[in-house]
């Protein structure tokens, strides 16, 4: 078969024009959006994947695994909590992992939510779902990643019935929200939609829940964070307009240069100063939103 190398040239100056056009619709979003300047804050940065294991073991705060029964279900969903050293009621932030599920990482940054006030719950939504993994190694830490994705009905229903139990706890004042990374956070900005009762969703580096209509949807306020050179930032622009469209609160953040930068934080500049704007920026914003 030949192949007409015109074609291929029309064809990939398309693709590049497409790509190009995206892009510039992406900055016009960022130079136009004028997002909050940065709140200043003592708080203390959040672990990096290379420095987890070490703040687990110097925690002195209460965490725990424990069973969350699922409706209909025999199996029960394996969840990380941490509570904060407070007398008080506290607000739950339910923290949905990536890829990678329970991680030291993930356990982490949990316990540094709990270290800022709020009761941290971690749930593995694998749990009985995929009970074969693919067994990865990484620096200091052996971590399971599930063989197939969650359903969007499956992650729904895992995701309330965890939000039940946790809303239920003696030390809940009755106020939640979500906070994911990766595939994590595309699950915080689809549980908006599909949670009317949501108080606030953080989204860290998370792909949209796609066209129009699902945006319509939304009560909680969401702050998007996402790295400049992260695949899905190429989704904030549907997103910020979607949103708009629909009269909802959309708060995105783009950091130029920046992937994964809350776990990631070594090694590139550029996570390093999106994780130091970022962290202050989802506490300020999930004190807002659930301490009122």
């Amino acid at each position: 078969m030949r192949i007409n190398s015109n074609v291929i040239g029309l064809a990939l100056a398309g693709v590049g024009a497409l790509v190009f056009g995206s892009l510039l619709t992406l900055a016009g979003y960022i130079a136009f959006a004028e997002p909050a300047p940065p709140p200043t804050s003592a708080s203390t940065m959040p672990p990096s994947g290379g420095t987890a294991r070490g703040d687990l073991a110097a925690s002195p705060r209460r965490g725990e695994f424990v069973d969350v029964e699922l409706p209909g279900s025999r199996v029960p969903i394996r969840t990380w909590v941490v509570y904060p050293e407070r007398s008080d009621p506290a607000p739950v932030i339910l923290v949905i992992p990536d890829m990678y599920r329970l991680s030291n990482w993930v356990r982490a940054v949990a316990d540094q939510f709990a270290a800022e006030g709020f009761i941290a719950v971690a749930p593995d939504l694998w749990t009985g779902v995929a009970p074969e993994d693919q067994r990865f190694t990484v620096p200091e830490t052996w971590i399971l990643r599930p063989r197939r994705i969650i359903t969007p009905l499956e992650r729904t229903s895992l995701l309330n019935a965890v939000r039940t139990w946790a809303l239920d706890l003696p030390a809940a004042s009755g106020r939640l929200g979500t906070v994911g990374f990766g595939w994590g956070g595309s699950a915080s900005f689809a549980y908006a939609v599909d949670q009317p009762e949501l108080d606030a969703a953080v989204v860290f580096y998370g792909s949209t829940p796609g066209d129009g209509p699902y945006y319509t949807q939304i009560n909680a306020p969401v702050l998007g964070l996402y790295g400049g050179d992260h695949d899905a930032v190429l989704t904030v622009s549907l997103a910020t307009e979607a949103m708009a469209a629909a009269g909802k609160s959309f708060e995105a953040v783009v950091y130029d240069g920046a992937t994964v930068f809350l776990k990631a934080q070594e090694g590139l500049d550029a996570n390093r100063r999106a994780t130091e704007d970022a962290w202050p920026r989802t506490l300020a914003f999930l004190r807002e939103h659930l301490e009122g």
